[in-house]
C-alpha cells in the first residue's frame, strides 16, 4: 500500500491544453515567433522557460534569460486571463474525495505558482493537496525527478511510499527514476503506444477509472 499520492496539473486533473497553448501563442507573437501549436503540447510539463528556450531554439530566434523571464511574465498573465475555459476532468474531483485522508495528496506541476494558485482556487480543489509543489521551487524539469523527490520530502514520506498520476512521458520517466509507483492517464497528449514505452505500472483511459486507481494505490 502507497503512503502518498502524487498529481500532475495539466492534462492530469485538468484539461488546460488550449488554455496552455493559446497563453504561448500569444507571448510568443509580441516576438514574431512562431511555432505550431503541436510543438508546445508536446512539451507541456517540462516548465514555461524551458518550453520558451525550446522554441526560440527550434526557430533560430537569438535570446537571453531575460527574454525569457519576460515571456514567461506574459504567459502566466495569459493563461490567468484564458482560465474560465478550463474545467477538471470527470472522475478528478470523486477520486480526489475517495483519496482524502486515506493517504496524503500532492500536487506537483511543472506550471507555475501564480497560475496553479490561481487554478486550484478556481475549481476549489487546493482543499485536497497537503503539499504543492511548482516550478518555482525547483531547479531541473521533468524528465528529472526532482519535482516528485521534493513533494516527497515535504510530504515526509519514503519516495517507494508514493505514487505519481501524470499524462506525459516525462512526468512518467521522472517518477519511475525517482523509484516511485507511476500511474499514467490518457488524457493528455500522449497515446497508450508512447506512454508505454515509459514503463509506468498501470495506464488508465481516465480517472473515471477509480476502483482499479484505488486497488494499485490501497491494495
Amino acid at each position: 500500500m502507497f503512503k502518498a499520492v502524487i498529481f500532475d496539473w495539466d492534462g492530469t486533473l485538468a484539461d488546460t491544453r488550449q488554455a496552455v497553448v493559446d497563453s504561448f501563442q500569444k507571448a510568443l507573437s509580441e516576438v514574431h515567433c512562431e511555432i505550431s501549436d503541436e510543438f508546445i503540447e508536446r512539451r507541456i510539463g517540462i516548465g514555461s522557460a524551458e518550453t520558451f528556450r525550446e522554441i526560440l531554439r527550434s526557430a533560430k530566434v537569438r535570446f537571453d534569460e531575460a527574454l525569457i523571464e519576460g515571456l514567461v511574465k506574459k504567459k502566466i498573465r495569459n493563461e490567468i486571463d484564458l482560465s474560465r475555459g478550463v474545467r477538471l476532468f470527470d472522475g478528478s474531483t470523486d477520486l480526489l474525495e475517495s483519496l482524502q485522508g486515506k493517504v496524503k495528496l500532492g500536487l506537483a506541476s511543472m506550471n507555475d505558482r501564480e497560475v496553479i494558485n490561481h487554478m486550484l482556487k478556481m475549481t476549489n480543489t487546493q482543499r485536497f493537496f497537503d503539499v504543492t509543489v511548482t516550478a518555482d521551487e525547483i531547479v531541473n524539469p521533468k524528465p528529472h525527478p526532482e519535482i516528485f523527490l521534493y513533494c516527497a520530502r515535504k510530504l515526509r514520506r519514503s519516495p517507494r511510499k508514493c505514487v505519481v498520476i501524470e499524462d506525459s512521458i516525462f512526468g512518467v520517466e521522472a517518477a519511475k527514476t525517482a523509484k516511485m509507483g507511476c500511474i499514467a492517464v490518457l488524457t493528455g497528449v500522449y497515446s497508450r503506444r508512447l506512454l508505454e514505452k515509459a514503463n509506468p505500472d498501470l495506464i488508465v483511459d481516465s480517472l473515471r477509472e477509480k476502483s482499479r486507481i484505488l486497488n494499485f494505490i490501497l491494495g
